[in-house]
C-alpha cells in the first residue's frame, strides 16, 4: 500500500507487520505505524458510549530535584541538611512547601504529596527505569536499555481500543529519560506503536509547529485522498480472496489514520497560538510553562497520557542558582495547570504527576566537586533514591494530603514507605485499570505489570 515516506514502522504487539497506506509523516507516529495503533479501538465505542476517559499528565523532572528544597523541607535540621530556603505555609493547615513555591501554596488543597517514596538507588538510569516502569530488572548506567513498558505505554496499550482524533500518547517536546529517547517512556516489549509521539520544538517559540504533523511538501489532502482511492481499486484482486474481513477492518483503521492528517482536531490541539494570552502568561512564558499548557490542550482534545519534559536538575554544585531559576517555573506551571484544569471541569478526569528519577542527598556537599570548597559556586546535592517525593493531583486523587514522612534529616522514610509501583497502582485505579494486570513478554509469558499492585489508599 501507499505510504508517506516517514521511516519503518517495525513490528507490532502481535509480532506482525500491518499494511498501512499512511504513516502520517509525523515523527513518533511514523515510527509507530499509526494504523497499527488503531485496530482494536472500535471495540471501545460500544463499551464507553463515547464518554471521555480519564487522562494523565506527567511532569517529568529529568535529573531529579531534591525533596529537601521543594516539598519536604526540614527547617529544624542542621544547616548542612536544611539547605538555603525556608518553608512557607499553604492554604492547607499543616502543609508547608518551599518559599520558592508561593503559587502552589495557594492551591495546595488541589494536590497531595507523597513524602515517603523510595527505591533506594542513586543511579540515574536505574532510578528512571524504576520510576517510569516500576521495575528494576538490572537496569543501570552500565546496562541502560529499557526492559519494560512505561506507565504511559501500558495505559496506551490498554486504551488501544478507544477511538481518538489526536495521538493517545504524547511527549512535549521530547520523551527523554536521562538522555535516552524515548528511553524508559517507550513501549519496549509492547512494541514501538506504544511509544509516545514527540512534538519536538519549543511551544514558547512564536513559530512553534509540531514536527512532521503536516503533509510532505507538494502533497495536498486532495492528492492524498486521490491516491487512497486509487490504491483501494488496486487492492481489489487481493480483497477478492480475503474471506476473513481483514481488509474491511483495516479500511476503518486506515481511515482513522488518514483523519489524523486530514482532520482539524489534532492540528487545533497542537496550535498553542489559539490560547488566550492571560492563560499563557499564567503558565509562564517559557518552554516548560507553554509545554504544560499544551499538555492540557491535548488531554482536553482526547489524549490519554501526556508527558512534559523538565530537564536539567543534576545540581551537584551551585544548587542555589539552579533552583532559583527552575523552581519558579515549576511553580507557575503546576499552579496554572491545576487551576486551569479545575476551571474547565477537567481536574476530576485528569491525573497530574510531578516527579523525577530520584531525589538528592539530604546532606549538602561543599560545592567543590573534588576541588576546593565552593570552587564550583554554592554547595550542591548528590544522587539519592532512599527518600523522594511525588506530587499527585486530580483524576480522583484526594487533595490536601501528605502521605508518609521522612526522618528528621530527610534521609529515609520514617512512616508509610511507598515504592514506585504503589504510585503506578494508584494511577491505574484512577483510570479504571486493574493494577493486577499482566502482559505477555517476548516469550509470550504473562508478566505482572506491578510487583506490588497495592495503591495508596489514603489518596483514593
Amino acid at each position: 500500500m501507499f505510504r508517506i515516506d516517514a521511516g519503518s514502522a517495525g513490528k507490532y504487539c502481535d509480532g506482525m507487520n500491518r499494511r498501512s497506506f499512511v504513516q502520517l509523516g509525523a515523527a513518533g507516529m511514523a515510527a509507530a505505524g499509526l494504523s497499527g495503533m488503531l485496530p482494536a479501538r472500535a471495540e471501545a465505542a460500544a463499551r464507553t458510549g463515547g464518554k471521555k476517559e480519564h487522562s494523565v499528565i506527567l511532569l517529568w523532572l529529568d535529573g531529579g530535584p531534591g525533596h529537601m528544597d521543594t516539598y519536604d523541607m526540614k527547617p529544624d535540621s542542621p544547616a548542612e541538611f536544611r539547605g538555603l530556603w525556608r518553608p512557607i505555609r499553604t492554604n492547607v493547615p499543616g502543609i508547608e512547601i518551599s518559599e520558592l513555591f508561593p503559587k502552589q501554596a495557594q492551591v495546595a488543597d488541589k494536590f497531595s504529596i507523597v513524602r515517603s517514596l523510595h527505591h533506594d538507588t542513586g543511579d540515574h538510569f536505574a532510578g528512571g527505569h524504576r520510576m517510569l516502569t516500576s521495575k528494576a530488572m538490572g537496569v543501570s548506567g552500565a546496562n541502560n536499555a529499557g526492559r519494560f513498558p512505561s506507565l504511559g505505554a501500558i495505559i496506551t496499550h490498554q486504551r488501544r481500543h478507544l477511538p481518538s482524533e489526536v495521538p493517545p500518547y504524547v511527549s512535549v517536546p521530547v520523551a527523554s529519560s536521562i538522555g535516552l529517547r524515548p528511553g524508559y517512556f517507550g513501549g519496549n516489549l509492547l512494541g514501538v506503536q506504544c511509544d509516545p509521539f514527540q512534538t519536538g520544538g519549543d511551544p514558547n517559540n512564536a513559530n512553534f509547529k509540531v514536527q512532521n504533523l503536516n503533509l510532505a511538501k507538494g502533497l495536498t489532502i486532495d492528492r492524498l485522498d486521490d491516491r487512497k482511492h486509487l490504491l483501494k481499486h488496486l487492492d481489489q484482486m487481493t480483497r477478492a480472496v480475503d474471506s476473513s474481513g481483514t481488509f474491511s477492518a483495516m479500511d476503518r483503521f486506515d481511515q482513522q489514520a488518514f483523519e489524523f492528517v486530514s482532520g482539524e482536531k489534532a492540528r487545533l490541539a497542537f496550535d498553542v497560538s489559539r490560547e488566550d494570552d492571560k492563560i499563557r502568561d499564567a503558565y509562564g512564558r517559557n518552554g516548560w510553562g507553554q509545554s504544560t499548557m499544551l499538555a492540557r490542550r491535548l488531554v482536553e482534545a482526547g489524549s490519554s497520557f501526556v508527558t512534559v519534559h523538565f530537564g536539567g536538575w543534576d545540581h551537584h554544585w551551585n544548587l542555589q542558582a539552579g533552583m532559583e531559576r527552575y523552581l519558579p517555573m515549576v511553580d507557575s506551571a503546576v499552579s496554572a495547570l491545576l487551576t486551569d484544569l479545575d476551571q474547565r471541569g477537567l481536574l476530576e478526569s485528569t491525573v497530574v504527576m510531578l516527579c523525577g528519577e530520584f531525589s538528592r542527598t539530604p546532606r549538602m556537599n561543599n560545592g567543590g566537586n573534588g576541588g576546593a570548597p565552593l570552587s564550583k559556586g554554592t554547595p550542591g546535592r548528590d544522587h539519592w533514591g532512599n527518600s523522594m517525593f511525588c506530587l499527585l493531583a486530580g483524576g480522583g486523587i484526594k487533595g490536601g494530603q501528605i502521605v508518609g514522612s521522612t526522618n528528621s534529616k530527610g534521609e529515609r522514610p520514617a512512616t508509610r514507605p511507598v515504592r514506585p509501583e504503589n504510585i503506578h497502582a494508584t494511577v491505574y485505579k484512577c483510570l479504571g485499570i486493574d493494577p493486577h494486570l499482566r502482559i505477555l513478554d517476548l516469550r509470550r509469558i504473562p508478566r505482572a505489570v506491578l510487583d506490588d499492585p497495592t495503591p495508596i489508599s489514603e489518596l483514593l
